[in-house]
């Protein structure tokens, strides 16, 4: 069987709930104890655009044709009004918070010619949520929510993620949510990162699709290989997982099987960050999609990828 055709997203709907800010993207550089001495370093190019997970997913999911929502915060501010217009001009309705006391973030994504990454992020107004403050009156006209950035704000963390499952469950939504990687982790105590990563595993039995990479996925289930961090997510009461594999492509786990399907062929890179929100929020268009198996939907996803990184698609807006 072929794979699908792209128009099938647009019978899709998303609701996100997650991180708006600024992102300065600096165009990949060479790794080296340079960048850490006195003086000026040159990138063929830095550009501004919008960020965030939560939002960086719901432009691309608007970009490939879907209904879309986003729920989220900014200050009170010039960057915050900035950011909602490039939401609204994108056809995504917005339904943002503003809050005078916390400002409006930016984001610094550095990256590297070797393929890493570092983020250098100052994100009052995301750190911040809660969910009384949260615009939740869009939920019932939608089919699918995304809880993106699920480790930023506390009060969230601890109890919010959970009644607002809750809510989308109760209004008929089906929930997804991505396992970035926690920014305290390998920085708090031990602690600390056992007692954030319970409050997530407590809310998994409201949750339809688990989404990550795979070394996110493993930390997350405190294990050393794909099998056994699967086998726990299931046991928690995920539904199903979709697993970022790199240059293996993608895979889907559900009950105790796990499908994979190869990369579809990039011929140049342009694109190097980012992939991981596309190839999830290709996923989750899909899921209500029962008349497309889940290889196709796989296969179809990996193509949209590859797109997305030799430039064809400009799902990222810039500010």
């Amino acid at each position: 069987m072929n794979s699908p055709d792209k128009a099938v997203f647009t019978k899709s709907n998303l609701c996100v709930v997650g991180n708006i800010n600024r992102d300065i993207r600096v165009a990949p550089l060479a790794p080296g104890d340079y960048l850490f001495a006195d003086g000026e370093t040159s990138a063929s190019s830095i550009i501004e655009t919008i960020g965030g997970g939560g939002a960086n997913s719901a432009c691309a999911a608007a970009a490939l044709g879907a209904r879309v929502a986003f729920i989220g915060k900014v200050g009170a501010d010039a960057l915050g009004d900035r950011l909602e217009q490039t939401l609204v001009r994108h056809g995504i309705c917005s339904h943002l918070s503003r809050d005078p006391s916390h400002p409006t973030g930016t984001s610094i994504n550095l990256t590297f010619e070797n393929g890493h990454r570092h983020f250098i992020s100052s994100l009052p107004n995301n750190e911040s949520i809660t969910l009384p403050e949260l615009d939740l009156t869009a939920l019932p006209s939608f089919t699918h929510l995304l809880r993106a950035d699920i480790w930023f704000s506390k009060s969230m963390l601890f109890g919010g993620n959970e009644q607002l499952f809750r809510r989308a469950r109760n209004s008929g939504l089906t929930v997804s949510i991505d396992l970035n990687w926690d920014p305290r982790w390998g920085v708090a105590s031990a602690e600390e990162v056992s007692a954030r990563k319970n409050a997530v595993r407590a809310t998994l039995s409201h949750v339809n699709l688990v989404h990550g990479n795979i070394r996110e996925l493993n930390e997350f289930a405190d294990s050393t290989d794909l099998e056994t961090t699967l086998g726990c997510l299931e046991q928690w009461g995920v539904s199903a997982v979709v697993v970022h594999m790199g240059s293996h492509g993608a895979g889907y786990y559900h009950q105790g099987q796990l499908l994979v399907e190869p990369p579809a062929p990039v011929e140049q890179r342009v694109n190097t960050t980012g992939t991981g929100d596309v190839l999830s929020v290709c996923m989750m268009l899909l899921a209500h999609q029962s008349e497309v198996p889940i290889p196709q939907q796989l296969k179809l996803a990996n193509r949209i990828v590859a797109e997305f990184i030799e430039g064809k698609h400009q799902l990222i807006p810039e500010l």
